[in-house]
C-alpha cells in the first residue's frame, strides 16, 4: 500500500531525531559520569591546592580560541625525569572544558605526574566545521607543546599516558593508536571510559541506523558526516565503503601489536555510545595481543553509575597500571 507524505514524515522523524538525541545525550551522559559517584571515588578526586605543586592555565598551543591547555606540575621538582598524563574532557564533542577535570588532574599531579588537560574546538554554532577529525588533529598538535612547556619549567618528560572520558576517551584512543608514532615521548599507557571507538551503522541501533531503509541510511549520512567533518555520500552507506572513510576517527581500526597497554570501561546498557561498538575495540585488542583490560559494567549506562564495585576495580586497575608503566622514581 502506498504511504502518504504524512506517514513517511512520521516514520522519518524518529531516525533524524536520533542524530540530535545523540549530540544532546552524549554530552549529558558524559556529564553524569562525573556527577553520579560513590563516596570512595573521592580517593581519585583531589581538589587543587598549591601544596600539590604549580598549576598554569590556558597555555596556548595553536591559533584557535579553544587551543589552550592547563599544566599541573608536582611539588617535587628535583627528579631527573617525569611521566606525563594527558586527560581529555568529555562533552559529546560539542561541550565541556578542561576545567571540569581539575580534580582528576590534581589527583594525577598528587601522585607525582605532570598532568595536562587540553581544550579543543567544539562543534557548535560558532564552529560548524569542527569534527572528531579536526579535534583529534588539534590534540596531536597540542601534545608536543605540552611536553615542551613542562620541560621549559624544569620537568623533563620521558614517557606519557593519554586518557579521557566519553568524547575525551575517543580522542585519547585515537592519539594512542593512530598518532603515538609521532609523539615526542613514548606513549606507554592509555585508559578511559565509554568513548566510541568505531562507526558501523549496524552497531548504532540506538539511533535507528541499523534499519537498512532510506531514512536510516540518510540518518547515518547525517551523523557520520558530522563526526568526520565531511559529507559521506549515501551510496557509501549502502555499499559499506563508508567504513574505510570513517577510519581516521575509528580508534579500533588503528590498533596494532604496538598499541600501548589499555584499560577501558563500558556500560552494557549505554544508550549513548552503543555497547556493541565497544566489542569491536575489544576484538581488535585481542587479535593484536595488546596488553589490555576491558571492564564491562553489566548494570550501567553511559554514566557507569550502577556498578560501584566494578567501577572501583577499574580505577584501582588504572592506578596499578600507572604505577607499572610510569613508576614515579
Amino acid at each position: 500500500m502506498k504511504k502518504t507524505a504524512k506517514e513517511k514524515k512520521v516514520r522519518a522523524v524518529p531516525v533524524w531525531m536520533g542524530i540530535l538525541a545523540f549530540l544532546l545525550a552524549f554530552g549529558a551522559g558524559a556529564a553524569s559520569k562525573f556527577v553520579i559517584q560513590p563516596a570512595w571515588a573521592k580517593e581519585y578526586s583531589v581538589p587543587w591546592s598549591d601544596a600539590l605543586g604549580t598549576l598554569t592555565v590556558d597555555l596556548p598551543y595553536g591559533d584557535g580560541e579553544a587551543n589552550r591547555f592547563d599544566l599541573y606540575l608536582p611539588k617535587d621538582n628535583a627528579r631527573k625525569r617525569y611521566g606525563l598524563v594527558v586527560y581529555l574532557h568529555a562533552g559529546g564533542f560539542t561541550a565541556g572544558d578542561k576545567s571540569g577535570d581539575t580534580e582528576m588532574l590534581s589527583w594525577l599531579c598528587s601522585k607525582g605526574y605532570v598532568a595536562a588537560g587540553i581544550n579543543y574546538t567544539l562543534r557548535d554554532d560558532a564552529h560548524p566545521e569542527a569534527s572528531v577529525l579536526t579535534q583529534s588533529n588539534e590534540i596531536r598538535a597540542a601534545i608536543p607543546q605540552v611536553v615542551a612547556a613542562a620541560e621549559k619549567a624544569g620537568y623533563p618528560i620521558d614517557k606519557m599516558a593519554v586518557a579521557g572520558g566519553s568524547a575525551g576517551h575517543t580522542l585519547a584512543m585515537i592519539y594512542a593508536y593512530r598518532d603515538a608514532g609521532e609523539a615526542p615521548v613514548p606513549v606507554v599507557f592509555t585508559f578511559g571510559a565509554v568513548g566510541p571507538s568505531c562507526f558501523y551503522k549496524e552497531d548504532w541501533d540506538n539511533y535507528g541506523l541499523d534499519r537498512n531503509t532510506e531514512e536510516s541510511d540518510m540518518a547515518a549520512v547525517g551523523l557520520f558526516s558530522a563526526m568526520l567533518g565531511e559529507m559521506i555520500p549515501v551510496e557509501e552507506i549502502k555499499d559499506g565503503s563508508y567504513i574505510e572513510r570513517m577510519a581516521p576517527i575509528s580508534a579500533a581500526s588503528w590498533v596494532t601489536p604496538d598499541a600501548p597497554p589499555t584499560v577501558v570501561a563500558y556500560g552494557t546498557y549505554d544508550r549513548v555510545q552503543p555497547f556493541k561498538a565497544s566489542l569491536r575495540l575489544r576484538a581488535a585488542l585481542e587479535e593484536n595481543h595488546v596488553d589490555f583490560q576491558f571492564f564491562e559494567m553489566p548494570h550501567s549506562g553511559h554514566g557507569l553509575q550502577n556498578d560501584h564495585a566494578l567501577y572501583r576495580q577499574w580505577m584501582e586497575t588504572v592506578e596499578e597500571n600507572l604505577d607499572k608503566y610510569m613508576p614515579v622514581e
